[in-house]
């Protein structure tokens, strides 16, 4: 792998203040050291920067320095439903400056900016089409990567800059497109001759790895690389795993990647963000559930978009008569949830809000949720089809979410929740060995 420069990395236990979009989390001591995100460092990486000039692929999560007022979590506050952009005690969180703006303030020459899906302001609606602009406080041209179908960079774009550099807060599932953003960009910059820095940021779903390898025959979207749905690596690790297992079409070790690693962080820190990745995951317990509800995208039931409390939820007018749906709501049109499934219905489901953080953690990959609701359905409704219409090769959307039938066809088949989890057990075991040389910090 073609790594130029790694900074030393400075192991330490769980952390107790994280800057740059991380808050305190609840089990931290104060004597603990605080977890230093790439880009803080700047000693690190603005030597490489000299005379070049610098692409950004990032959006509005690319904050340097935001730090919260170092407070403890009161005794029963719920930490993980804290909204994000506000601290422990409700205040606003204090605005920390962007990556864009402390670059130009250094006078890097940043000539454009990528945006993922979501936008460069990370408001647009999921799979919604955003277009390329102007930041007008800088004048740099903001070039949207998810534009009609297309996500990879054009030729033009590719002419217009010499390195590459990466601060994007991603959370660390296979369906959440951000490091597949990352991956047709390495794949450009490989073949163009472009160096590429990332810098590294915590992954809060990184303490665990859970659900199926991606098969081929299920790429997507949604899912592209032969890694489990949650791959327990930060975007750092996952590039370094990318460009040595030859997964980029310019070939092994092709791309020329530097990562500046986060300091005082391991694989066993709970790095509790405080500003959304994306429009519809609004607080940490949405975070930690996404990796579970939402296989329910594209079925019968909702995830609760177009309510103030998405992927903590899940419902659908199908289970009115189900006698455990204890809890209603419904949908409705709001930014980033435009047309919502089942808008203005009433959906009757599940609250998810009161679930104990450590039983989610615990869980990892929570399957009952989905055979619960699906033979509710099923027996309510037997002219539903729950998984919704497969696509012209005959994969349903969960299959793509999933990256394989089989999840699918052993619900089909009434197998368990267990059993389901246990026929990917030995396929994690691995992925736990290939990725073993590309890991930056302490499992």
């Amino acid at each position: 792998m073609m790594i130029k420069r790694l900074c030393r990395i400075l192991m330490a236990g769980l952390s107790g203040l994280f800057l740059a979009c991380v808050r305190p989390v609840p089990f931290s001591c104060a004597e603990e050291a605080p977890v230093i995100l790439g880009d803080e460092q700047f000693n690190e990486y603005l030597p490489l920067l000299e005379g070049k000039r610098a692409a950004l692929f990032t959006n509005h999560s690319g904050i340097v320095g935001d730090k919260t007022d170092g407070s403890v979590v009161p005794d029963g506050q719920q930490p993980d439903l804290i909204p994000f952009g506000r601290d422990v005690r409700g205040n606003e969180v204090t605005g920390g400056q962007h990556i864009l703006d402390a670059l130009l303030e250094r006078e890097v020459n940043v000539t454009a900016v990528f945006s993922p899906e979501h936008g460069f302001r990370g408001t647009a609606d999921a799979g919604e089409s955003v277009d390329s602009s102007v930041d007008e406080q800088t004048g740099v041209p903001l070039l949207s990567l998810f534009y009609e179908g297309s996500h990879y960079p054009s030729p033009e774009s590719m002419e217009c800059f010499d390195t590459l550099v990466v601060d994007i807060q991603d959370v660390g599932l296979r369906f959440y497109t951000y490091h597949l953003t990352l991956y047709y960009l390495m794949d450009a910059c490989a073949q163009n001759d472009k160096d590429v820095i990332i810098l590294d940021r915590p992954n809060p779903n990184g303490f665990y790895v859970d659900g199926p390898i991606l098969r081929p025959e299920f790429a997507s979207g949604v899912g592209l690389l032969p890694i489990p749905v949650v791959y327990g690596m930060t975007l750092g690790e996952l590039a370094g795993m990318i460009n040595g297992e030859g997964w980029l079409e310019a070939g092994k070790d092709a791309c020329s990647l530097t990562v500046i690693p986060c300091r005082n962080y391991t694989h066993q820190t709970k790095a509790s963000l405080i500003r959304n990745p994306s429009p519809n995951l609004k607080d940490m317990r949405a975070v930690y559930l996404y990796a579970s509800v939402c296989f329910f995208e594209n079925t019968a039931c909702s995830v609760g978009r177009g309510t103030e409390y998405p992927f903590e939820v899940y419902g659908s007018p199908y289970l009115e008569n189900e006698e455990t749906c204890d809890f209603t709501f419904i949908p409705v049109s709001m930014p980033g949830a435009a047309a919502p499934l089942y808008e203005g219905v009433l959906c009757h489901g599940y609250d998810l809000r009161t679930k104990p953080l450590q039983m989610i953690w615990e869980e990892g990959i929570h399957l009952e949720y989905l055979i619960q609701a699906w033979k509710a359905v099923k027996k309510a409704h037997p002219e539903v089809s729950f998984f919704g219409v497969p696509d012209e090769k005959g994969r349903y959307w969960i299959d793509k979410l999933s990256g394989t039938d089989q999840v699918r066809l052993m619900i089909e088949a009434g197998k368990t929740a267990e059993e389901i989890k246990a026929a990917w057990q030995d396929e994690i075991r691995l992925f736990k060995e290939q990725r073993k040389p590309y890991l930056l910090y302490k499992e």
